[in-house]
């Protein structure tokens, strides 16, 4: 292994050299690695704009048979490693093969030099891109056809998860609920990343990925619900407020302890795959939950099993004030998976179709090739951390203006909609106006609606509740009969 990952390196570095990440993950390429035909030449056309040293589209030849080994996900025996480091042996090789050592994993060769590895490999890694800042295709772009329907489809979400955070931000701010936290300017990484995936992919979200559960059919209603904590509640109440689940949407409840969710997912992805499920798990986390051991913990395990897992990491710059130069000096989060034998890709999470072809690929990989995948999807929390922060204490106004006016997810996407002719100023105004209504309903009715019993304080643990949980229930009423004007009147005891 330890021959395997030294020399795929320097494999991955030369092929990014020459036809660019994309090119490496194009659709083709790993269907041509499969082919039965050895001596088959597989010709892939790499699109303009992915690689700086590539102004045009170019064809760049692939023998199956190597892609064939190059696709492998793991050796067997040492005499697999072998193979392949007589197969991709580089002319500046020049040290003695025959000196080696007889490794776990494969042979290790002798070097005379002392070589560390650098730091970094000079150059950031390049950001996935199909929508420049004026909504308009980058020629050559290579990406996924989406019909009229679709499109405005996942505009109209879009619009939905950016108005239902505004107003729900607003009702917090009146006091009617206690917390909430937005989306605000990763729109497109909520719905596009949900309407890439099937619905038999179970979700394992952080907190800031409501849009997911929106493109599922989860209702707006469904969500106010949960946030006053009534007892239409799935949660019976005893959830902050934007701790949505859903059984029914394959979407796990949110949990508060940051990164928790990584290691989890990868011990679901792995049951589906000993299941032959058609099916992946996709997870979710921000660059603050990179910084935590089970990020890390995550994709080793990940790698390892090879579990079907969809990785997506929100890079928006800020863990709530932690900037990411005082988290940490790799390349962002992207170059982390070859450190641990996973496919990687950066892309850029404010442009919607960009992030739905990276998630519609990396899916299809995950599933296909039974291994995990890690996508860095770049983008700027332009809203505050939650109700619960004001950023403008630790980043400046005009970053945050910029972000929302100049990069704005949901406008740039809506400039390529209207470009293809598919939507107008008289549906925009439409739409928002069905939005608000509808939402400013949804808000008086979760309100309206009776709180959870008290008893749900203390079941859902326990089959038979243990005599301790019994004795807290039964002094709780004797504390509340006792005195009734410290406790909400509108709780069923």
């Amino acid at each position: 292994m330890p021959v395997w990952f030294a020399k795929s390196r320097a494999i991955s570095h030369h092929l990014n050299r020459k036809v660019g990440f994309m090119g490496i993950l194009h659709h083709k390429f790993w269907t041509s690695s499969c082919s039965r035909h050895p001596s088959s030449l597989s010709s892939i056309v790499i699109p303009a704009g992915i690689h700086e040293d590539h102004p045009t589209p170019h064809v760049f030849p692939f023998n199956s048979s190597i892609t064939t080994r190059f696709s492998l996900r793991r050796f067997k025996s040492t005499k697999a490693a072998s193979q392949l480091e007589q197969l991709y042996s580089t002319d500046d090789d020049d040290h003695d093969t025959s000196q080696a050592l007889d490794f776990p994993g494969g042979k290790v060769t002798y070097i005379p030099e002392m070589r560390f590895l650098s730091e970094s490999n000079g150059k950031r890694v390049p950001c996935y891109r199909v929508l420049d800042d004026n909504g308009e295709i980058i020629r050559g772009s290579d990406y996924e056809q989406l019909s009229e329907e679709f499109a405005v489809k996942i505009y109209s979400n879009m619009v939905s998860l950016q108005m239902m955070d505004t107003v729900f931000y607003e009702a917090q701010r009146q006091g009617r609920i206690s917390f909430y936290l937005t989306s605000t300017g990763e729109e497109a990484i909520n719905i596009a990343s949900a309407a890439a995936l099937s619905t038999d992919d179970i979700i394992l979200p952080q907190y800031r990925e409501p849009g997911i559960l929106l493109w599922r059919g989860f209702t707006i209603q469904e969500f106010a619900n949960q946030c006053f904590g009534n007892k239409d509640d799935y949660g019976k109440g005893r959830q902050m407020p934007i701790h949505y689940g859903s059984k029914k949407h394959n979407f796990v409840t949110v949990s508060s302890p940051i990164a928790t969710q990584l290691p989890q997912a990868v011990g679901i992805a792995y049951s589906l795959k000993m299941d032959k499920k058609d099916s992946c798990v996709v997870t979710y986390t921000g660059d603050g939950g990179t910084s935590e051991g089970d990020f890390h913990a995550a994709l080793n395990f990940a790698a390892v099993t090879e579990a079907p897992v969809v990785f997506i990491c929100r890079n928006n710059g800020w863990a709530i004030s932690t900037h990411i130069s005082e988290q940490f000096r790799s390349d962002g989060i992207v170059v982390r998976g070859r450190a641990y034998g996973i496919r990687s890709i950066r892309v850029d999470g404010n442009d919607a179709l960009a992030v739905y072809s990276a998630i519609h690929a990396a899916r299809e990989m995950a599933i296909s090739m039974q291994r995990p995948v890690l996508v860095e999807a770049l983008s700027y929390r332009a809203g505050h951390h939650s109700t619960s922060d004001d950023s403008t204490k630790y980043r400046p106004v005009d970053e945050i203006d910029y972000w929302k006016k100049e990069r704005n997810p949901v406008n740039r996407f809506r400039k390529w909609v209207e470009r293809n002719g598919w939507w107008s100023e008289e549906k925009e105004s439409e739409l928002r106006s069905s939005i608000k209504k509808q939402l400013l309903q949804v808000i008086q009715v979760a309100e309206k609606t009776e709180k959870p019993p008290l008893k749900y304080l203390f079941s859902d643990v326990y089959d038979i509740p243990p005599p301790n949980l019994c004795e807290q229930e039964k002094q709780l009423r004797e504390t509340i009969y006792a005195h009734p004007q410290d406790y909400p009147s509108d709780v069923p005891l």
